[in-house]
Protein backbone atom coordinates (compact mmCIF):
# COMPACT_ATOMS: atom_id res chain seq x y z
CA UNK A 1 0.00 0.00 0.00
CA UNK A 2 1.29 3.46 -0.79
CA UNK A 3 1.71 5.83 1.87
CA UNK A 4 0.44 9.31 1.53
CA UNK A 5 2.44 11.95 1.16
CA UNK A 6 0.93 13.82 4.44
CA UNK A 7 2.34 10.55 6.39
CA UNK A 8 5.81 11.32 5.42
CA UNK A 9 5.86 15.13 5.75
CA UNK A 10 4.46 14.44 9.29
CA UNK A 11 7.36 12.49 10.31
CA UNK A 12 9.75 15.20 8.72
CA UNK A 13 8.20 18.10 10.56
CA UNK A 14 8.42 15.76 13.81
CA UNK A 15 12.03 15.17 13.25
CA UNK A 16 13.01 18.78 12.79
CA UNK A 17 11.22 19.78 16.34
CA UNK A 18 12.92 16.58 17.58
CA UNK A 19 16.56 18.06 16.32
CA UNK A 20 15.09 21.49 17.88
CA UNK A 21 14.80 19.71 21.06
CA UNK A 22 17.97 18.28 20.92
CA UNK A 23 19.72 21.46 20.45
CA UNK A 24 18.32 22.62 23.87
CA UNK A 25 19.91 20.29 25.80
CA UNK A 26 22.99 20.13 23.39
CA UNK A 27 24.03 23.50 21.50
CA UNK A 28 26.87 23.18 19.12
CA UNK A 29 29.38 25.57 19.90
CA UNK A 30 31.78 25.67 16.64
CA UNK A 31 33.09 28.62 14.73
CA UNK A 32 30.24 28.61 12.46
CA UNK A 33 27.70 26.55 14.12
CA UNK A 34 27.79 28.16 17.42
CA UNK A 35 25.61 31.69 16.31
CA UNK A 36 22.89 29.57 14.62
CA UNK A 37 22.56 26.97 17.17
CA UNK A 38 22.17 29.26 19.80
CA UNK A 39 19.57 31.44 18.46
CA UNK A 40 17.23 28.10 18.06
CA UNK A 41 17.97 26.94 21.24
CA UNK A 42 17.13 30.44 22.95
CA UNK A 43 13.76 30.66 21.32
CA UNK A 44 12.87 26.77 21.81
CA UNK A 45 14.20 26.92 25.47
CA UNK A 46 12.94 29.94 26.83
CA UNK A 47 9.49 30.06 24.85
CA UNK A 48 9.52 26.18 25.38
CA UNK A 49 5.30 26.08 26.13
CA UNK A 50 4.63 27.84 23.31
CA UNK A 51 6.12 25.59 21.03
CA UNK A 52 4.76 23.07 22.68
CA UNK A 53 1.00 24.45 21.53
CA UNK A 54 1.68 25.34 18.32
CA UNK A 55 3.48 22.59 17.43
CA UNK A 56 -0.06 20.83 18.87
CA UNK A 57 -2.09 22.42 17.03
CA UNK A 58 -0.10 21.85 14.02
CA UNK A 59 -0.13 17.74 14.95
CA UNK A 60 -3.70 18.21 15.15
CA UNK A 61 -4.18 19.64 11.53
CA UNK A 62 -1.99 16.60 10.20
CA UNK A 63 -4.38 14.46 12.38
CA UNK A 64 -7.24 15.80 10.79
CA UNK A 65 -5.34 15.25 6.73
CA UNK A 66 -4.93 11.41 7.95
CA UNK A 67 -1.30 11.53 9.11
CA UNK A 68 -1.88 9.09 11.63
CA UNK A 69 -3.42 6.41 9.15
CA UNK A 70 0.14 4.90 8.56
CA UNK A 71 3.30 3.77 10.11
CA UNK A 72 5.72 7.14 9.43
CA UNK A 73 2.58 8.81 10.80
CA UNK A 74 2.80 7.17 14.04
CA UNK A 75 6.36 7.00 13.90
CA UNK A 76 6.55 10.69 13.64
CA UNK A 77 3.85 11.21 16.74
CA UNK A 78 5.63 9.45 18.94
CA UNK A 79 8.59 11.25 18.32
CA UNK A 80 6.29 14.48 18.64
CA UNK A 81 5.61 13.56 21.94
CA UNK A 82 8.84 12.79 23.36
CA UNK A 83 9.98 16.23 22.17
CA UNK A 84 7.65 18.16 23.84
CA UNK A 85 8.25 15.96 26.74
CA UNK A 86 12.09 17.20 26.03
CA UNK A 87 10.88 20.76 25.91
CA UNK A 88 8.76 20.70 28.95
CA UNK A 89 11.66 19.44 31.34
CA UNK A 90 13.59 21.63 30.17
CA UNK A 91 11.20 24.84 30.93
CA UNK A 92 10.53 23.78 34.21
CA UNK A 93 14.59 23.11 35.07
CA UNK A 94 14.01 26.97 35.12
CA UNK A 95 13.21 26.59 39.10
CA UNK A 96 16.84 25.60 39.41
CA UNK A 97 17.31 29.30 39.13
CA UNK A 98 16.41 29.95 42.24
CA UNK A 99 18.55 27.55 43.84
CA UNK A 100 21.35 29.26 41.84
CA UNK A 101 20.32 32.92 42.59
CA UNK A 102 19.85 31.08 46.84
CA UNK A 103 23.77 30.94 46.57
CA UNK A 104 24.92 34.20 44.96
CA UNK A 105 22.89 36.62 47.01
CA UNK A 106 24.04 34.44 50.42
CA UNK A 107 27.59 35.43 48.76
CA UNK A 108 27.04 39.17 47.98
CA UNK A 109 24.72 40.06 51.09
CA UNK A 110 24.77 37.76 53.24
CA UNK A 111 22.57 34.86 54.54
CA UNK A 112 20.15 37.35 56.15
CA UNK A 113 19.26 38.51 52.47
CA UNK A 114 15.57 38.87 51.40
CA UNK A 115 14.43 35.53 50.55
CA UNK A 116 13.23 34.25 47.09
CA UNK A 117 9.63 33.97 46.46
CA UNK A 118 8.06 30.90 45.82
CA UNK A 119 5.46 32.04 43.55
CA UNK A 120 5.34 32.91 39.95
CA UNK A 121 3.59 34.94 38.29
CA UNK A 122 2.20 32.64 35.14
CA UNK A 123 0.72 35.65 33.58
CA UNK A 124 3.40 37.83 31.97
CA UNK A 125 5.12 33.66 31.00
CA UNK A 126 2.03 32.61 29.14
CA UNK A 127 1.30 36.04 27.17
CA UNK A 128 5.15 36.93 27.16
CA UNK A 129 4.29 39.84 24.66
CA UNK A 130 4.18 42.99 24.39
CA UNK A 131 6.92 43.53 27.48
CA UNK A 132 5.22 46.24 29.77
CA UNK A 133 3.71 47.19 32.81
CA UNK A 134 1.15 49.32 33.17
CA UNK A 135 2.19 51.09 36.15
CA UNK A 136 5.40 52.27 34.50
CA UNK A 137 5.75 55.11 32.86
CA UNK A 138 8.46 55.15 29.93
CA UNK A 139 9.97 58.67 28.73
CA UNK A 140 11.64 58.16 24.95
CA UNK A 141 14.52 59.40 23.32
CA UNK A 142 15.69 61.64 25.92
CA UNK A 143 19.25 63.26 24.36
CA UNK A 144 22.10 63.18 26.65
CA UNK A 145 24.73 64.33 24.34
CA UNK A 146 25.77 64.24 20.83
CA UNK A 147 29.35 62.64 19.16
CA UNK A 148 29.39 61.86 15.46
CA UNK A 149 27.12 64.33 14.31
CA UNK A 150 24.11 61.87 15.97
CA UNK A 151 22.47 62.73 19.15
CA UNK A 152 22.69 60.20 21.28
CA UNK A 153 19.75 59.32 23.24
CA UNK A 154 18.16 57.16 26.16
CA UNK A 155 14.83 55.99 27.82
CA UNK A 156 13.65 56.69 31.28
CA UNK A 157 11.28 53.73 32.97
CA UNK A 158 9.60 55.68 36.36
CA UNK A 159 6.48 54.70 38.30
CA UNK A 160 3.78 56.76 36.94
CA UNK A 161 2.95 59.67 38.64
CA UNK A 162 6.59 60.26 39.71
CA UNK A 163 7.68 64.19 40.49
CA UNK A 164 10.83 65.72 40.45
CA UNK A 165 12.91 65.35 43.38
CA UNK A 166 11.30 62.15 44.15
CA UNK A 167 14.68 60.17 45.12
CA UNK A 168 14.14 56.83 43.43
CA UNK A 169 17.27 54.35 42.89
CA UNK A 170 18.51 53.99 39.83
CA UNK A 171 19.19 51.13 37.28
CA UNK A 172 21.14 52.05 34.24
CA UNK A 173 20.93 48.89 31.58
CA UNK A 174 23.34 49.16 28.59
CA UNK A 175 21.81 46.45 25.97
CA UNK A 176 24.24 43.82 23.98
CA UNK A 177 24.79 43.01 20.82
CA UNK A 178 27.85 42.35 20.16
CA UNK A 179 29.21 45.94 19.89
CA UNK A 180 27.62 46.47 16.56
CA UNK A 181 23.81 46.17 16.76
CA UNK A 182 20.86 46.29 19.62
CA UNK A 183 19.12 49.00 20.39
CA UNK A 184 17.56 50.18 24.01
CA UNK A 185 13.96 49.84 21.86
CA UNK A 186 14.48 45.48 22.29
CA UNK A 187 16.26 45.19 24.61
CA UNK A 188 16.38 44.60 28.73
CA UNK A 189 12.56 45.73 28.37
CA UNK A 190 11.74 42.80 31.28
CA UNK A 191 13.89 43.88 33.89
CA UNK A 192 14.04 47.57 33.34
CA UNK A 193 9.59 47.61 33.50
CA UNK A 194 9.80 44.91 35.95
CA UNK A 195 12.10 47.58 38.65
CA UNK A 196 10.35 50.50 37.67
CA UNK A 197 6.79 48.88 38.16
CA UNK A 198 8.70 48.28 42.13
CA UNK A 199 9.72 52.04 42.84
CA UNK A 200 12.84 52.09 40.93
CA UNK A 201 14.04 54.95 38.33
CA UNK A 202 15.38 52.89 34.97
CA UNK A 203 17.76 54.25 32.16
CA UNK A 204 17.91 52.57 29.11
CA UNK A 205 20.60 53.76 26.92
CA UNK A 206 21.47 53.84 22.98
CA UNK A 207 25.54 54.66 22.32
CA UNK A 208 27.47 54.33 19.75
CA UNK A 209 27.80 50.99 17.48
CA UNK A 210 30.91 49.64 15.85
CA UNK A 211 32.10 48.92 13.20
CA UNK A 212 31.55 52.94 12.97
CA UNK A 213 33.02 53.23 16.22
CA UNK A 214 36.02 52.46 17.80
CA UNK A 215 36.90 51.15 21.20
CA UNK A 216 36.08 53.12 23.53
CA UNK A 217 33.53 55.07 21.72
CA UNK A 218 30.96 52.56 23.57
CA UNK A 219 32.24 53.09 27.02
CA UNK A 220 32.72 57.15 26.25
CA UNK A 221 29.14 57.18 25.06
CA UNK A 222 27.99 55.62 28.58
CA UNK A 223 29.84 57.12 31.04
CA UNK A 224 28.85 60.35 29.04
CA UNK A 225 25.24 59.15 29.81
CA UNK A 226 25.98 59.24 33.74
CA UNK A 227 27.16 62.19 33.68
CA UNK A 228 24.09 63.50 31.87
CA UNK A 229 22.03 61.53 35.08
CA UNK A 230 23.89 62.83 37.62
CA UNK A 231 23.07 66.40 36.45
CA UNK A 232 19.83 65.83 35.22
CA UNK A 233 18.07 62.93 36.84
CA UNK A 234 16.70 64.70 39.85
CA UNK A 235 14.17 66.54 37.31
CA UNK A 236 13.04 63.05 36.85
CA UNK A 237 12.83 61.82 40.06
CA UNK A 238 16.17 60.20 40.16
CA UNK A 239 18.81 59.68 43.50
CA UNK A 240 21.62 60.55 41.87
CA UNK A 241 23.59 59.27 44.98
CA UNK A 242 22.54 55.57 43.94
CA UNK A 243 23.00 54.27 40.54
CA UNK A 244 23.58 50.54 39.59
CA UNK A 245 25.16 49.36 36.33
CA UNK A 246 23.74 46.40 34.50
CA UNK A 247 23.46 44.91 30.88
CA UNK A 248 24.07 41.28 28.48
CA UNK A 249 26.36 40.77 26.51
CA UNK A 250 28.19 43.31 25.44
CA UNK A 251 25.98 45.25 27.58
CA UNK A 252 27.60 43.41 30.51
CA UNK A 253 31.11 44.00 29.17
CA UNK A 254 30.20 47.54 29.17
CA UNK A 255 28.30 47.11 32.35
CA UNK A 256 31.36 45.51 34.19
CA UNK A 257 34.15 48.29 32.61
CA UNK A 258 31.56 51.12 33.78
CA UNK A 259 31.97 49.66 37.19
CA UNK A 260 35.23 49.60 37.66
CA UNK A 261 36.54 52.60 35.63
CA UNK A 262 34.72 55.22 37.64
CA UNK A 263 36.68 59.04 37.23
CA UNK A 264 39.17 57.72 34.70
CA UNK A 265 39.71 60.73 32.47
CA UNK A 266 40.85 58.66 29.40
CA UNK A 267 37.18 57.29 28.97
CA UNK A 268 35.64 60.62 30.14
CA UNK A 269 36.89 63.53 27.65
CA UNK A 270 35.37 67.37 28.50
CA UNK A 271 33.87 66.35 31.46
CA UNK A 272 37.01 64.32 32.98
CA UNK A 273 35.87 66.01 36.93
CA UNK A 274 32.60 64.52 36.88
CA UNK A 275 31.49 61.43 38.71
CA UNK A 276 31.24 58.54 37.13
CA UNK A 277 30.80 56.10 40.06
CA UNK A 278 28.19 53.15 40.61
CA UNK A 279 27.44 51.95 43.82
CA UNK A 280 26.59 47.89 42.31
CA UNK A 281 27.00 46.28 39.32
CA UNK A 282 25.26 43.22 37.83
CA UNK A 283 27.01 42.30 34.41
CA UNK A 284 24.74 38.74 32.34
CA UNK A 285 26.37 36.68 30.67
CA UNK A 286 29.34 39.28 29.65
CA UNK A 287 32.23 39.09 28.11
CA UNK A 288 35.14 39.99 30.46
CA UNK A 289 38.65 39.00 28.50
CA UNK A 290 39.97 40.76 25.73
CA UNK A 291 43.16 39.87 25.89
CA UNK A 292 42.84 36.20 25.81
CA UNK A 293 38.91 36.23 24.22
CA UNK A 294 37.40 33.54 23.73
CA UNK A 295 39.86 30.92 26.02
CA UNK A 296 37.18 29.05 26.98
CA UNK A 297 34.83 29.29 23.97
CA UNK A 298 34.47 26.43 21.57
CA UNK A 299 36.26 28.41 18.82
CA UNK A 300 38.49 30.97 18.16
CA UNK A 301 35.87 33.58 16.55
CA UNK A 302 35.97 36.55 19.23
CA UNK A 303 39.69 37.72 18.70
CA UNK A 304 39.81 38.44 14.99
CA UNK A 305 36.20 39.98 15.51
CA UNK A 306 37.75 42.38 18.19
CA UNK A 307 40.67 43.01 16.01
CA UNK A 308 38.86 43.80 12.92
CA UNK A 309 35.65 45.53 14.26
CA UNK A 310 36.08 46.59 17.48
CA UNK A 311 39.42 47.63 18.51
CA UNK A 312 40.49 48.69 14.88
CA UNK A 313 44.32 47.23 15.81
CA UNK A 314 45.37 43.96 16.54
CA UNK A 315 46.38 42.48 20.04
CA UNK A 316 50.07 42.18 18.80
CA UNK A 317 50.01 45.52 17.35
CA UNK A 318 48.51 47.26 21.00
CA UNK A 319 48.59 44.75 23.66
CA UNK A 320 47.73 47.54 26.39
CA UNK A 321 44.43 49.09 24.76
CA UNK A 322 43.02 45.28 24.78
CA UNK A 323 43.92 45.14 28.63
CA UNK A 324 42.50 48.26 29.49
CA UNK A 325 38.80 47.13 27.60
CA UNK A 326 38.97 43.63 29.22
CA UNK A 327 37.15 43.95 32.78
CA UNK A 328 39.65 41.01 34.32
CA UNK A 329 42.51 43.50 33.83
CA UNK A 330 40.20 46.55 35.54
CA UNK A 331 39.77 44.85 38.98
CA UNK A 332 40.72 47.08 41.95
CA UNK A 333 40.00 47.24 45.48
CA UNK A 334 37.55 50.16 45.75
CA UNK A 335 35.64 47.96 42.84
CA UNK A 336 31.58 48.13 43.88
CA UNK A 337 29.69 45.11 44.94
CA UNK A 338 28.57 42.74 41.98
CA UNK A 339 25.98 40.18 41.05
CA UNK A 340 27.41 38.42 37.94
CA UNK A 341 24.83 36.06 36.30
CA UNK A 342 25.58 33.83 33.71
CA UNK A 343 23.71 30.96 31.48
CA UNK A 344 25.08 27.57 32.00
CA UNK A 345 24.33 26.49 28.82
CA UNK A 346 26.01 29.67 27.34
CA UNK A 347 27.28 28.98 23.40
CA UNK A 348 27.70 32.49 22.70
CA UNK A 349 29.72 33.25 25.49
CA UNK A 350 30.78 30.47 27.66
CA UNK A 351 30.55 31.03 31.72
CA UNK A 352 34.54 29.78 31.79
CA UNK A 353 35.04 33.81 31.22
CA UNK A 354 32.50 34.54 33.97
CA UNK A 355 33.95 32.00 36.43
CA UNK A 356 37.86 33.61 35.94
CA UNK A 357 36.02 36.64 36.46
CA UNK A 358 34.39 35.82 39.97
CA UNK A 359 37.69 34.43 40.71
CA UNK A 360 39.86 37.28 40.12
CA UNK A 361 37.35 39.72 41.36
CA UNK A 362 37.32 37.73 44.70
CA UNK A 363 40.96 37.90 45.09
CA UNK A 364 41.90 42.10 44.77
CA UNK A 365 38.32 43.25 45.71
CA UNK A 366 37.02 44.24 49.13
CA UNK A 367 33.27 44.57 48.02
CA UNK A 368 31.39 41.66 48.19
CA UNK A 369 30.35 39.57 44.62
CA UNK A 370 27.79 36.87 43.88
CA UNK A 371 27.97 34.77 41.42
CA UNK A 372 24.68 32.97 39.55
CA UNK A 373 25.50 30.00 36.98
CA UNK A 374 21.96 29.53 35.62
CA UNK A 375 21.37 25.91 34.86
CA UNK A 376 20.29 25.46 31.19
CA UNK A 377 20.18 28.90 30.36
CA UNK A 378 21.27 30.40 27.08
CA UNK A 379 22.91 33.47 25.99
CA UNK A 380 20.28 36.05 26.26
CA UNK A 381 18.24 34.07 28.07
CA UNK A 382 16.64 37.01 30.01
CA UNK A 383 15.39 38.80 27.13
CA UNK A 384 11.97 37.10 27.49
CA UNK A 385 9.69 36.87 30.32
CA UNK A 386 10.01 33.38 30.71
CA UNK A 387 9.85 31.54 33.97
CA UNK A 388 13.94 30.83 34.34
CA UNK A 389 14.07 35.31 33.47
CA UNK A 390 11.64 35.46 35.67
CA UNK A 391 13.19 33.92 38.93
CA UNK A 392 16.51 35.87 38.04
CA UNK A 393 14.92 39.29 38.05
CA UNK A 394 13.73 38.54 41.33
CA UNK A 395 16.97 37.80 42.62
CA UNK A 396 18.87 40.16 40.68
CA UNK A 397 15.87 43.23 42.89
CA UNK A 398 16.91 41.60 45.90
CA UNK A 399 20.57 42.18 44.94
CA UNK A 400 20.03 45.90 44.08
CA UNK A 401 17.61 46.23 46.95
CA UNK A 402 20.30 44.96 49.43
CA UNK A 403 23.06 47.17 48.13
CA UNK A 404 20.93 50.09 48.30
CA UNK A 405 19.85 49.19 52.08
CA UNK A 406 23.48 48.79 52.94
CA UNK A 407 23.90 52.25 51.08
CA UNK A 408 21.42 54.22 52.96
CA UNK A 409 22.67 52.50 56.57
CA UNK A 410 25.91 53.88 55.76
CA UNK A 411 25.04 57.08 54.65
CA UNK A 412 22.73 57.74 57.44
CA UNK A 413 25.71 56.86 59.97
CA UNK A 414 28.35 59.26 58.04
Amino acid sequence: MEVPVVSWLFLGVCLVGAWLAWNVYRPLDGRYTAGPSFFLGWLNGELGIHHIFWQGVVTLVFIRLGALDHAPGQLGLAIALASWAALGFHYLRGFEAKGALDRALDEALGPDHAPMPDRVAWGPILRPFPIHAPGVERIRNVVYGRAAAQDLKLDLYRPRGTVAGAGLPVFFYVHGGGWVIGTKNTQGLPIVNQLAERGWLCVNVNYRLSPGATFPDHLIDLKRALHWLRNEGVAYGADPDFVAVGGGSAGGHLSALLALTAGDPEYQPGFEDADTSVQAAVPIFGVYDFVEPGKTWGHGGLAPFLEKHVMKATFAEDPKAFEKASPLHRIGPDAPPFLVVHGGSDTLVPPGEAREFVRAFRETASAPIGYAEIPGAQHAFDQFPSLRSQITRRGIEIFLEGIREAHVRRSAAA
